[in-house]
């Protein structure tokens, strides 16, 4: 008889143990999507897996420069960085899996740095307002959407971060964890 209360004790362990591991497992956030404007529409998530708003990407036909349109929600308020890095996964809840900031110049961070910055640094934090919602607007021309570039988004991601980048400090801008991140992948037809 006590051998059995051992064997239900051990049974209900591991369901539990199972269970845990099952609630733990990473969650990844979605393919990017076309929109029918042409524009690139990539969903965040935040680090539990929810979502967290929205990156528009689209080719200015003037000049050929990047318009990128950021819609966050569910974010903390305050003021938080925003970077492209260089690999296309998000995995939660760290989202590490994201790599360091995109790149391909091999410049130095922050686009107060005299050096040149990454490709990565957007230039702009965005603020979060008490309604945790927040957007961001930019227009740059050190990144593109044209494949096989080596300042090319696709198969990047958009990141988040808990802090403001202070623009200057290498590698990273002292902008903190990662708070939500999305997938900027080249749309399949």
């Amino acid at each position: 008889m006590r051998h059995a209360h051992i064997v239900t004790a051990l049974c209900a362990f591991a369901l539990t143990a199972t269970c845990s591991l099952a609630q733990t497992a990473p969650v990844t956030a979605p393919p990017a999507k076309m929109a029918k404007d042409g524009s690139l529409v990539v969903s965040l998530i935040d680090s539990t897996g929810q979502d967290a708003g929205t990156a528009t990407f689209k080719t200015d036909k003037k000049g050929g420069m990047l318009d990128i349109d950021i819609s966050l929600k569910n974010m903390p308020p305050g003021a938080h960085a925003v970077h492209i890095h260089q690999k296309p996964v998000c995995d939660t809840p760290d989202f590490t899996t994201a790599g360091g900031h995109f790149n391909p110049d091999q410049k130095q961070h922050g686009t107060k740095n005299p050096q040149g910055h990454h490709n990565g640094d957007l230039g702009q934090n965005i603020t979060i307002s008490n309604s945790n919602t927040g957007g961001l607007s930019l227009k740059l021309a050190y990144l593109s959407m044209t494949p096989g570039a080596p300042n090319s988004i696709f198969g990047t991601s958009i990141v988040v971060h808990d802090k403001p980048d202070d623009m200057k400090t290498d590698p990273t801008g002292n902008a903190g964890t990662r708070i939500a991140c999305g997938v900027i992948t080249a749309p399949t037809p």
